[in-house]
């Protein structure tokens, strides 16, 4: 990595959002970092797809709701950045990793409520706390939040709730980091079509009609409607928003 390239730290970036987040910001010449939780075969393509960007980029593996894990992934971070560039600092991170729920709110397991609260709302905390150290006074925070905080599907009431927590968060991230130039925002994606969730909205062609009909722009969305979103929130262009909630969604329930 040269000196003189900015690097973004994506979670969950080998495939659906995540990976056109990735692929979004090295078109825009920053070297990439990310992690991945089970497929190395995954990631690798993501990392080859970034490389024929002309820039540079790593996978790690992580498993975001292991906060145990964060010290030593942030030390391994550190060690490559160190030395790839002589520093291990970076400038932008991006809590993107997640799964989906969809469960009734009268169905819904104490164990699985646990796992979303910590993929979604004590990861991201904590994993933005440890890598405070690590990015550059003037970088950027961008927390993936999601259409379903603003407007209500049945059986998303976990699910919901945890990234209205995250859109709280990210105001209070804004305000704290504000003294070091650090700018937080949230992008709140609406119906997309990914593997995420199952794969509802991209493969339940009932669905995918239900959500393109509330929708201003008559369609559901695509990865690439989201990761280019990102990239712009990570440019000087965007450097005077902060502490947002932007939703893109094509107008979902106005």
């Amino acid at each position: 990595m040269g000196t003189t390239n900015k690097i973004a730290l994506i979670t969950g970036g080998s495939r659906g959002l995540g990976r056109n987040m990735a692929i979004s910001l090295a078109k825009k010449g920053i070297d990439i970092l990310f992690t991945y939780n089970n497929s190395k075969e995954e990631a690798d393509r993501v990392v080859a797809a970034i490389q024929l960007q002309g820039q540079k980029a790593k996978a790690f593996q992580l498993n975001t709701k292991d906060i145990k894990s964060f010290d030593g992934f942030f030390k391994e971070v550190a060690t490559y950045l160190e030395k790839q560039t002589g520093e291990p600092n970076f400038d932008f991170l991006i809590n993107n990793a997640g799964t989906g729920l969809y469960t009734p709110f009268a169905e819904t397991k104490e164990e699985d409520f646990d796992s979303i609260m910590n993929i979604h709302f004590k990861g991201v905390f904590f994993l933005t706390q440890r890598a405070l150290p690590l990015i550059n006074n003037g970088g950027r925070i961008i927390n993936i939040s999601t259409g379903l905080a603003r407007f209500t599907f049945p059986g998303y009431s976990a699910y919901g709730s945890v990234k209205g927590a995250i859109e709280v968060l990210t105001r209070y991230l804004a305000k704290e980091l504000g003294p070091r130039g650090i700018a937080v925002n949230a992008v709140a994606p609406g119906a997309i079509e990914t593997d995420f969730g199952g794969g509802q909205v991209r493969d339940n062609r009932e669905l995918n009609t239900r959500m393109a009909s509330v929708t201003a722009l008559g369609r559901v969305g695509l990865p690439d409607d989201i990761g280019g979103v990102v990239a712009f929130l990570c440019s000087e262009e965007a450097r005077w928003i902060n502490g947002q909630r932007i939703e893109v969604s094509g107008g979902m329930n106005l």
